[in-house]
Parts: C-alpha cells; sequence; structure tokens
C-alpha cells in the first residue's frame, strides 16, 4: 500500500494553484497566485439527480444504468450524483451488502457494480449525453477493513487507550479519520485527484463535510480546480463552507419547516422568517440545495409521499422554484412510494408516473427561464401579501426581461388568493396549462387544495 502511495504521488502530483514562482526578465520579479474559489459557470442553470445504483436495477451494475440515460436525458437533469462507487467493507458490515459509507479501497470499484474500465465507459456516455457526473467522496472515516489501517495507523482517531474508534457510537461499521495527520490529508488529497484523471468525473458531493475540518476542503479544493473546475457539494449547512471550498449546501432547515409545514406543526408564515435567514447567512453565489428526498429521508424518516401526502407535488413544485438547485432521488420520476432498504437490496419499481412529466417541465423552465438560474445568475425571491397568507405562499422571483410569479396553497382547503402588493400587471402564461392569463390589480387566484400555479411573464 506505501509504494502504491509512492506511486501516486508521482503519477498525480500538479502545480498547487497557490504557489510562488520566478519569471525571468532584467530584474528576477516573484508574484504571488492568491486562488479564489469561483462556481462553474455550466451549473448555473442545473438540476441534480441522485442515483443510488445498488437499487437502480436488478443487477445494480453501472452497464444497466446506462440503459436509462435515454430518459434521464429526456427528464432533462444536468447532474448525476453516484453514491459512493468504491468496494464495500466486510468488517462489521451491516446488513447483508453493507453501506455505500464504508469505504474499503478508494482507488478502486465496488465489483458488485462493475470495473473501473465500465465506470470509466459509464462516464463517457453520460457527458455524450449533455450530463455531468460527481461521485460521493467519504472523507471523514473508512471500513473496518480498509488497508489503511494497517499500513497507516496514524490516519485514525484513537482513544485514550490508542484504541481505533468510530466517529459515532451507532456508526459501527466504520473507523473514523483524524485530519491532524497532514500525510492523511495528502493521501486524501491524492486520491481525489485520482479520480478527475483518470475518470475524468465533473466533482465530488462530500459526506458529512462538516466532520471535516474546513481547512482541509479548502486545502482540496484548488488542487482539484487545478486539474480541472470541478463542482463542489457539500452534505452540511454552513456558510463558511462555500467561502473557498464549496460550491452547494443542503438547505436542511428548509427540508425540516416543509416537513413540519404538511404535518400541520408549522405556519406558512415561516416562509419568510426562513428565506429572510438565508439571504442574511449566505452569499448570493452560494448554491443551496432542496429536495423532498434523498437516500438517508427515504430509507430513515419516510418517503416524499408519507412525509407530505396531498402536498406531495405542491412541495415539489416549490423545491424548484425558490433560489437555489433542485434535488430528484432515484425514482421520484417514478413515482416512488416505499422506503428503500440501506444494507439490502431492494431495486426500484420503474413505472409511468405524472412525476415525470412534471420533473420535466420544471427541469425545462428552470433551463431556459434565467430568474429561474442557480446564485448569483438567478433573480431575487420577494414574497408577495396576499389575503390569505396564513395558507398561501407567493412569490415572484425576476431576472433581465424574465419573470415568474408563483403561487402555492399549503392547505387542504380551497382558498381564493388576491395579491395586495407588488403584483406585476401584464400577459403571462401558465406553465403548465400554456394559456395566457392577463393580469391586473384585482386578478384573484381559486386554489384547490394543496394548489400551485406558475405564470411566466410573457
Amino acid at each position: 500500500m506505501k509504494n502504491i502511495f509512492l506511486l501516486l504521488i508521482l503519477l498525480l502530483t500538479v502545480i498547487v494553484p497557490v504557489t510562488n514562482y520566478t519569471s525571468s526578465s532584467v530584474h528576477t520579479k516573484t508574484t504571488k497566485f492568491v486562488y479564489v474559489k469561483t462556481v462553474p459557470e455550466w451549473s448555473k442553470n442545473l438540476t441534480i439527480y441522485e442515483v443510488n445504483l445498488r437499487q437502480y436495477s436488478s443487477s445494480g451494475s453501472f452497464k444497466d444504468f446506462e440503459k436509462h440515460l435515454p430518459q434521464l436525458k429526456e427528464l432533462g437533469v444536468g447532474i448525476l450524483w453516484f453514491m459512493p462507487v468504491q468496494p464495500i467493507g466486510v468488517i462489521n458490515r451491516k446488513g447483508t451488502l453493507g453501506s455505500y459509507y464504508s469505504v474499503k479501497d478508494y482507488l478502486s470499484v465496488n465489483p458488485e457494480f462493475g470495473t473501473m474500465e465500465d465506470f470509466k465507459q459509464m462516464v463517457k456516455k453520460i457527458h455524450k449525453s449533455g450530463i455531468y457526473v460527481i461521485i460521493d467522496w467519504v472523507a471523514n472515516h473508512t471500513s473496518w477493513d480498509n488497508s489503511l489501517i494497517t499500513e497507516y495507523p496514524e490516519f485514525y482517531t484513537k482513544d485514550s487507550t490508542g484504541k481505533i474508534i468510530s466517529p459515532v457510537p451507532d456508526w459501527t461499521d466504520v473507523a473514523d479519520l483524524n485530519y491532524d495527520n497532514k500525510e492523511l490529508r495528502r493521501y486524501m488529497t491524492i486520491a481525489m485527484k485520482f479520480w478527475l484523471k483518470e475518470t475524468d468525473i465533473d466533482g465530488f458531493r462530500c459526506d458529512v463535510a462538516g466532520f471535516v475540518p474546513t481547512d482541509f476542503w479548502e486545502e482540496v479544493r484548488p488542487a482539484l480546480d487545478s486539474m480541472k473546475k470541478v463542482f463542489m457539494l457539500a452534505e452540511w449547512e454552513d456558510p463558511k463552507l462555500h467561502n473557498k471550498a464549496f460550491d452547494m449546501t443542503y438547505a436542511w432547515d428548509f427540508h425540516n419547516l416543509i416537513t413540519n409545514i404538511a404535518k400541520g406543526s408549522k405556519s406558512v408564515l415561516s416562509f419568510d422568517t426562513l428565506f429572510k435567514i438565508e439571504k442574511n447567512k449566505y452569499s448570493t453565489d452560494a448554491y443551496r440545495m432542496y429536495f423532498t428526498s434523498n437516500h438517508d429521508e427515504n430509507s430513515w424518516n419516510g418517503t416524499a409521499y408519507e412525509k407530505f401526502g396531498k402536498g406531495v407535488k405542491t412541495f415539489a413544485v416549490l423545491s424548484f422554484i425558490v433560489p437555489g438547485m433542485p434535488l430528484i432521488y432515484s425514482g421520484q420520476e417514478a413515482g416512488l412510494n416505499k422506503r428503500l432498504k440501506f444494507f439490502d437490496k431492494d431495486t426500484i419499481e420503474w413505472k409511468k408516473d405524472d412525476f415525470f412529466n412534471l420533473y420535466k417541465i420544471l427541469i425545462a423552465l428552470k433551463k431556459r427561464n434565467k430568474a429561474l438560474w442557480n446564485g448569483n445568475y438567478g433573480g431575487e425571491m420577494k414574497i408577495l401579501k396576499t389575503s390569505v397568507d396564513e395558507k398561501v405562499l407567493a412569490f415572484t422571483r425576476i431576472k433581465d426581461s424574465d419573470e415568474v410569479l408563483a403561487v402555492f396553497n399549503f392547505s387542504d382547503k380551497p382558498v381564493t388568493v388576491i395579491i395586495i402588493n407588488n403584483l406585476s400587471i401584464g400577459t403571462y402564461k401558465n406553465v403548465f396549462t400554456k394559456q395566457l392569463q392577463q393580469l391586473n390589480k384585482n386578478t384573484s387566484f381559486k386554489m384547490n387544495p394543496w394548489g400551485y400555479l406558475l405564470l411566466e411573464k410573457q
């Protein structure tokens, strides 16, 4: 293993962007280049899709996943995030197949999914479909049978007796890594660069990013960007992660709020408070990821149908219209309504569902309408006062000549809505029916229970 480590260093050492260099001229001059993180321009209007490969097909293979690419291209998703593709540990394994997040070898692929060459070919086909690829990266811990434990025990966190420990008591299948060790940081950086060089992926979704020191992520980002411009997603919610390391973070506060609104334990008026806090905490170039489900929520806390009931489509639409990037989890476009097993085989049932066309319309809207683009590329959200604020959320987003009006009834009763202030009068097109509608200051909207209305100004 140590020889492999040395080989990787030789193969992947590149010029680190933050460096001093000397240029030859009449007078020798030293210039310092300071790295500045920027969000990849290509991500400005995209939707992200999480791939649970194990459950995607009966085989769970890269090759069988490729068969779904035409449908994903038709759907319009822009980024595919693959849950970890590396081999899974056997020691202390949970269930029959174990957790994706118990990584046995950072530098190879899970043989249950295929070979490294299979993965590379799949990435090429995804890129040919006009879609970007990021993979899950588990930097915080490894499986107990990862060879690093025997080769580099100093990489791990130990208790007072010198015993390697888990990061969380319940995570018995993994061993915690200690980022006080500089060689660990070097190894992890080289391993991440390996995947960029060898497979041409476009970035990483970093598991429990807040468990790893922020300064490590700030070290690794310029090293990755020196190879290609990457997209970095943190499984965490902290504004400082956006400063020098990550492009997007999880909008957990939003997800918790919509869950509580669906249960009736929070008021619709809470949206105004939440988005004021978001605006104050996060810079305009910080992407926030909005979702009604993901692998953790689905397996441990319930499906989107369980959590949102008759409002499941309403909250899904909302996640596409608020400022940020929406996430679709594997199977949601097929009406997934079962909790997928996390440690065992549990194949998704693929069927035709209304959600496919709903997502397809929303993704196309996001791509074409600048008001809904991500970060600085998109328009600011302005919440409008209505005649029924305790039940209805209405807001506009405007960017250049593009404008969207969104109205949501988050109640189980029909309501008639009047926008009291700041309604931009003019002609609008209904995103779903394509019908034109003339709005004026006296316009009212009749909303069904859990109804939603999206209008594009013409």
